[in-house]
């Protein structure tokens, strides 16, 4: 079991961090709800960035400059019932600059409120023709929010999705639990067949037929932005909590197979407060390495973005995982060290732009450098780097 730590005890057992001499520069402004950026293998001093509405733009990394045409343009087809809903992750196929290939996970205008997984093809790199679109997964999100949308590619080129429990409160379907449901899950799948997708042999729970076979972790309530670490493989998972707590979940690599995170029996590690629901952890539950009280006065944050271990070219940054909150929007690190947290640091004051500040982080972005990004929800992209 992963050892949690809260705010408050990172901050009175974790060494003093020498903060580094760090700020953010504007990389590009005026889109339109963006909630997503990063590159395909292969390229650099390029952002593509992603408008929660349906829309996908290729950026010049230095000057700012957008592509005169969409990368991606699906407005028509993106559903924006909610706040929660809309275009939410992409994926390039880690043969990329090859075949044109990549992933995305959008809610659509079906009535019946479908989350899809598709697969397109850019023949050129810089656009996309929306008819060249396979549905390869979709599943009902119930409720207009906890649709997730991370997708990824992990280090064994399998295709990662993380999805919310469908939404409302306490999780009514029990979905984190239940497993005959793909909502309140990190799937697993292998998109390497020419059509369609295969559930990988080596997932958890594929002998059981009972059991959904796409399934590789449960119990998670609205993972909101995930990573892998891209020296280590280690994964790490950013769940939003409902009233009380935010987390961030860490496995190392090789270890998350078959991974129960505990919702909705818990949140964060500690019982959710609803009687109706609560519950003692399950066996072998996964509680989180860090989490914090978003109910109290201080109000540290209210909806966790999950971030990336920074792996770029600032030494004073290496290897800490970098994360923020949506709502608050704050700026944190720390360092992990046989399982427990340390060095915890607030970089809210550093990281913000000259004459301005950041409002709502939406997500964080990573390139083939390692130099990392942040996406604010209002419509500036922002790099890390040292002043």
């Amino acid at each position: 079991m992963i050892r949690q730590t809260t705010l408050a005890a990172a901050l009175l057992c974790s060494t003093p961090f020498a903060h580094a001499d760090i700020g953010v520069r504007e990389v590009a402004k005026g889109f339109d709800r963006p909630v997503w950026a990063g590159v395909p293998q292969g390229v650099d001093g390029k952002l593509w960035v992603m408008e929660q509405a349906g829309r996908v733009w290729i950026v010049d990394a230095k000057t700012g400059e957008r592509e005169k045409e969409p990368f991606l343009d699906i407005n028509d087809r993106v559903s924006r019932r909610g706040n929660e809903e809309g275009l939410l992750g992409l994926a390039f196929a880690p043969d990329f600059q090859t075949t044109g290939r990549y992933y995305v996970n959008y809610t659509d205008k079906s009535k019946d409120k479908q989350t899809l997984i598709s697969r397109f093809i850019s023949k050129d790199k810089k656009t996309t023709d929306p008819q060249s679109e396979e549905v390869i997964l979709k599943f009902p999100s119930i409720f207009d929010n906890h649709n997730g949308g991370w997708i990824a590619f992990g280090p064994d080129n399998m295709l990662y999705i993380a999805n919310g429990d469908g939404g409302a409160g306490n999780d009514p379907k029990n979905s984190g639990q239940s497993m005959d449901t793909l909502l309140g899950k990190v799937l697993r799948i292998d998109v390497s067949p020419a059509t369609g997708y295969k559930a990988p042999s080596d997932n958890p729970f594929v002998a059981d037929k009972a059991i959904k076979p796409e399934i590789w972790a449960y119990g998670v309530r609205n993972p909101w932005r995930c990573s892998f670490d891209r020296k280590t493989g280690d994964f790490w998972m950013a769940d939003v909590g409902q009233n009380k707590w935010e987390e961030i979940n860490y496995m190392p690599k090789g270890k998350s197979s078959g991974a129960n995170y505990g919702w909705r029996l818990r949140e964060a590690g500690k019982e959710t407060p609803n009687k109706d629901v609560g519950g003692p952890a399950p066996k072998d539950a996964i509680e989180p390495v860090y989490s914090y009280d978003h109910g109290n006065k201080d109000r540290e944050g209210l909806s966790v973005t999950g971030g990336y271990v920074y792996r770029g070219p600032l030494d004073e940054l290496q290897g800490r995982y970098i994360f923020g909150d949506y709502q608050n929007p704050r700026i944190w690190s720390f360092e992990l060290k046989n399982g427990k947290v340390t060095d915890f640091a607030d970089h809210t004051q550093a990281l913000q732009p000259e004459g301005g500040r950041i409002n709502l982080i939406s997500s964080f972005a990573e390139d083939n450098d390692g130099n990392l990004f942040i996406v604010d929800h209002t419509g500036p992209i922002y790099q890390i780097i040292e002043k």
